[in-house]
């Protein structure tokens, strides 16, 4: 079960992600634009470029209506980028609460269908497969 702990402000802005975190000593969490509950936290990894190694990004685990299980999650690409994971996050964490709302409503809007389009077009952009794809099509065959 969950503990109720009294926010702790002298630990930092709590309109601020990281902020957010340290204060009341859990990840923010939001209600995205398809109605589902998103919890969030700051992760690091090694970006593979010289003069930043490291960078910062989202993610965002989604949770089920009704019991509280994990749905399934999203990420975003690296947001923020420094000379060590420490800094990087830092730089994320300082981001405000509103704008990391938005990053999560523009990553669930590019996954969203797109109004009035029937399903089967929405399947054939997700990798379904279209007439006239597969085996033996193309051009002459194998």
């Amino acid at each position: 079960m969950g503990r109720h702990l009294p926010p702790d402000h002298s630990k930092g802005d709590e309109h601020t992600i990281g902020g957010y975190a340290a204060v009341h000593g859990r990840p923010a969490a939001f209600e995205g634009v398809d109605g589902l509950s998103y919890s969030v936290e700051i992760e690091t990894d090694e970006t593979g470029e010289r003069g930043e190694p490291f960078g910062a990004f989202l993610l965002f685990v989604r949770w089920e209506r009704g019991d509280p299980r994990i749905g399934g999650h999203l990420e975003t690409d690296f947001l923020e980028r420094a000379r060590t994971a420490d800094e990087a996050r830092s730089a994320l964490g300082a981001w405000p609460l509103d704008r990391v709302k938005g990053v999560l409503d523009a990553l669930l809007r590019e996954r969203l269908p797109r109004p009035g389009r029937p399903w089967w077009e929405v399947m054939r952009e997700e990798g379904g497969e279209d007439e006239g794809e597969g085996e033996g099509a193309g051009n002459g065959g194998a």
